[in-house]
């Protein structure tokens, strides 16, 4: 079972779809894409981590678990300037990656660029309660090297992305359990897995993750509205209007 921040019954991947997991990280939302028989560019800066990440594809491609006619594929590469035409993919996934990047209105451009008209984005973030709280907690926590460099509010990362072009859509919370871990984290030291504490919330959310149990299920729903360790928020990138068709008509005439 792999934790997902995007939902894919508001985010529908059909198969053959192509489509970019912009910024893949270990690769959890690159992994379900290729399962729902999409065509997967899995991007990001790290290669040690898209080794790992091509290795994963290659063992799915080998057990069968995604559809016939499906592929997945790595790229490395810097989001600021994503090696692909313009117009590329169907979909595309920017999974807690906006804020790592200093200049993260210039990958918003990107992202609209490589985005076929019409076609849709999913971002997700850290909350800003949550967030807020771990960066009082630890220092550490946001200052460590590829750590992070804002806290976003919904309407700033709304306002952002409508600014660059693209028209907002739905929102939601995610992994409520999973604030009150990274706050324990803070607290003892990010880097103390083995806290007699940490561990055993650790412990719980494994089990919650692998099991899904009913009152986690229903506990996370409560939870996520308030304390939501991310925000998702979805994005469609305008087709060309009438007025535009007009002149490009007669502009080719």
């Amino acid at each position: 079972m792999t934790l997902l921040t995007v939902d894919f019954n508001r985010f529908r991947v059909s198969p053959g779809e192509h489509v970019l997991d912009m910024g893949c990280g270990a690769g959890r939302h690159a992994f379900e894409l290729y399962r729902r028989g999409a065509h997967v560019v899995a991007f990001d800066r790290d290669e040690r981590e898209l080794a790992e990440v091509a290795t994963m594809f290659a063992a799915m491609d080998l057990e069968g678990e995604a559809p016939e006619g499906a592929s997945a594929r790595t790229v490395t590469g810097d989001a600021l300037r994503l090696p692909f035409p313009d117009d590329t993919f169907d979909k595309i996934v920017a999974a807690e990656v906006l804020e790592h990047i200093p200049d993260d209105m210039a990958a918003m451009a990107e992202l609209l660029r490589v985005l076929k008209p019409g076609g849709e984005l999913a971002v997700t973030v850290p909350s800003w309660l949550p967030e807020r709280i771990c960066w009082a907690l630890s220092e550490d926590y946001h200052t460590a090297p590829g750590g992070h460099v804002r806290i976003y509010t919904r309407a700033e990362l709304e306002a952002k992305l409508k600014s660059t072009g693209f028209e907002v859509g739905d929102h939601h919370h995610a992994h409520g359990l999973h604030a009150p871990y990274w706050w324990i984290k803070c607290a003892v030291g990010v880097n103390n897995d083995g806290h007699p504490l940490a561990k055993a919330y650790h412990q719980v959310l494994v089990w919650d993750i692998m099991k899904r149990p009913l009152a986690t299920r229903l506990a996370e729903r409560v939870l996520n509205p308030v304390v939501g360790k991310s925000v998702v928020v979805y994005f469609t990138k305008p087709t060309a209007s009438v007025t535009e068709e007009q002149e490009q008509t007669h502009a080719a005439a």
